[in-house]
């Protein structure tokens, strides 16, 4: 019993020891080393000094173990670029595209858990474009045409890159209408390239067209110089049937029909002279147009004139041929009606409807003007697509 209560005191001094000592350590003895805050670490996107970087990917500058106290990114104007912090202030990107071949600098400042500010600092230089290219969209906001009309892009230079430029591209419609991308040949030594439905337009669909050019790296050093759009409606379904066998050109609007004209067609004894089977489209229209031909040797005036190919080809007016309106066909490819129906004619006629002539024995082909989208098939159509 005795050596029983001998440890059990040396067992309470032993404790009260502990707490002894443990008091005195909190009174300003010795303690455990505390754990030491980490600096604030800071990462840039693109990274420091980099060169060659595109314009519409975002810039942006993050850190850890810390936060962001103030942000600003400058050209070597002094223009700060447009940009946003995150919720929790360890990260702040642009929000607005940047310029070619300009020097970004960073500024301000981060602060650690530690209490330490850190700087932003450097910088990184964007791409120098070997040439900005422009391209033009054909259709604009608000306009109202045909059912058969293309959206075209044309590119003041040649796009090597054509599947980048493509991906840039969308057609959205307020009904659903299937159609593809189709790059043309351009023999002014630029590019273009035509969205066409894989039928005619549903009549008075919406349709908005977005080309996010700016930034597109198109090959051989050049880049896309601006963002490109349109907001347009396709108008009432006007088709004209023209029938050179007939001597009569149709009108139908909607289904019906609304007129019914005597015309006379392209001379068929001389190919040159052809009016062209297959589907034209309309693409411009004159109140007076001059007429000219080396190779025939006339140089006329004509009223209501409307240009349905590249070739040479009008549905117009022409008081000289009146006599065979009707009956026969001899003019040099175009449509000859009389004044008063070339004028009515005329007065309904839009960008894009489409002219389908038939009964000529020449075909209307891609050497024949700018719009022959309709020359071929769908399936051959979207071979013409880079993607």
């Amino acid at each position: 019993m005795r050596r029983l209560l001998l440890v059990l005191a040396v067992l309470v001094v032993g404790i009260l020891g502990v707490v002894t000592a443990a008091t005195a350590a909190g009174r300003g003895g010795v303690s455990l080393p505390a754990l030491a805050a980490k600096p604030v670490q800071v990462a840039y996107a693109p990274g420091p000094e980099a060169t060659g970087i595109g314009p519409t990917a975002p810039a942006s500058v993050t850190v850890s173990d810390g936060t962001l106290t103030q942000v600003a990114l400058t050209n070597p104007e002094g223009e700060q670029v447009e940009g946003a912090l995150n919720a929790e202030r360890t990260s702040w990107s642009t929000t607005e595209p940047l310029g070619y071949d300009t020097r970004y600098t960073w500024s301000g400042t981060a602060a650690g858990a530690d209490g330490v500010a850190v700087p932003l600092q450097g910088g990184f230089h964007t791409v120098a474009p070997s040439k900005v290219v422009r391209g033009v969209l054909n259709i604009g906001d608000g306009r109202t045409v045909g059912i058969a009309a293309p959206i075209e892009i044309q590119f003041n230079a040649h796009v090597e890159d054509r599947a980048a430029v493509e991906r840039a591209l969308s057609v959205q419609t307020s009904v659903p209408v299937e159609g593809a991308w189709g790059w043309l040949a351009d023999e002014n030594g630029g590019s273009r390239v035509h969205w066409r439905p894989k039928e005619y337009w549903p009549a008075y669909t919406k349709v908005s067209v977005a080309a996010k050019l700016y930034g597109v790296d198109y090959g051989e050093g050049r880049f896309g110089a601006a963002d490109v759009s349109s907001d347009f409606e396709i108008g009432r379904a006007q088709i004209v049937k023209a029938d050179a066998q007939s001597f009569r050109m149709v009108v139908e609007r909607d289904g019906q029909q609304v007129a019914d004209y005597p015309a006379s067609y392209g001379l068929a004894s001389d190919p040159n002279r052809n009016t062209r089977s297959g589907i034209h489209v309309v693409t411009e229209k004159f109140t007076d147009k001059r007429m000219t031909s080396a190779q025939y040797g006339y140089d006329v005036m004509e009223k209501w004139a409307v240009r349905m190919s590249n070739n040479g080809e009008f549905i117009h007016a022409n008081p000289a041929s009146a006599g065979a309106q009707g009956s026969s066909n001899v003019t040099h490819g175009c449509v000859n009606l009389s004044i008063e129906n070339a004028k009515a004619y005329y007065d309904t006629a839009l960008f894009g409807d489409p002219v389908e002539v038939t009964g000529a024995p020449v075909e209307l082909s891609a050497k024949d003007g700018d719009v022959w989208d309709w020359t071929v098939s769908w399936a051959q159509w979207q071979e013409l697509s880079a993607l």
